[in-house]
């Protein structure tokens, strides 16, 4: 098998793909989700995962709804470590070696965040998945994405989202938009070209660590990407 062209990536899953049609955690959208991780432990990567929480619960959307913020997204937090527990059990079924780090560990189920484990985790091949974002409220977890991938060495972001990377304008609503296959950070800024939010957005420039915008559901695309080819996909870069 040839080496991939990253070699540890750190996988952003919306937890909109775990839920299916109706929300909540659906056992057919959860497989299809272990099957996407699969394609990049198939490539040789090693990979981590970060998983939302819209499928249970977003704390953003709690506080508009009247609740405190700070409790709100501890709320989300928690759906995140519900999910990374679905996500994980998908795996194992499918038998792949995987285990949950946690900013909010419990004992006995949630062992705490430790980058040197999880490092050496990931260089064993067993896929991580981190839950509860960074611990801390109004933080996203795109926001989390950037900072574990930074913590843990990875070499890109990558983001399975609904569309085959980033357009000049969101091609639901102009179908003549063009879409990037390459793109550096200051070109995505200067277009206002949405990417990530901008805390995410911020920690991958400042420190120049790529971020890969695919479409989850296609099967192949991430083997694809993982072997260099960014047709159905976009890359962008610090330059």
């Amino acid at each position: 098998m040839s080496k991939p062209f990253f070699s540890r990536i750190l996988l952003k899953i919306s937890g909109e793909a775990l839920g299916g049609e109706h929300g909540g955690l659906d056992p057919a959208a959860i497989a299809n989700a272990a099957q996407l991780v699969m394609e990049a432990v198939k490539a040789g990567t090693q990979t981590a995962i970060i998983i939302g929480a819209g499928n249970l619960f977003r704390g953003l959307a709690g506080s508009q709804q009247g609740m405190d913020r700070v409790g709100a997204d501890y709320m989300g937090m928690l759906a995140t470590c519900m999910n990374a527990l679905a996500m994980r059990d998908a795996l194992k079924q499918l038998g792949t070696p995987a285990e949950i780090q946690s900013a909010l560990p419990i004992a006995g189920v949630l062992p705490p965040f430790d980058y040197r484990e999880a490092d050496r985790m990931l260089s064993s091949g067993t896929v991580v998945l981190f839950a509860a974002g960074t611990g801390h409220p109004f933080f996203s977890t795109d926001t989390t994405a950037a900072l574990r991938a930074l913590e843990i060495h990875a070499e890109a972001v990558f983001k399975a989202t609904k569309v085959d990377g980033i357009y000049s304008a969101d091609p639901f609503k102009h179908p003549e938009a063009t879409r990037y296959e390459k793109l550096s950070y200051d070109q995505a800024l200067a277009q206002h070209l949405k990417v990530m939010d901008s805390n995410a957005f911020a920690l991958c420039q400042d420190n120049g660590l790529p971020t890969v915008v695919f479409k989850a559901g296609t099967p192949g695309v991430l083997t694809e990407i993982l072997s260099g080819d960014f047709r159905h996909g976009t890359l962008v870069t610090a330059q």
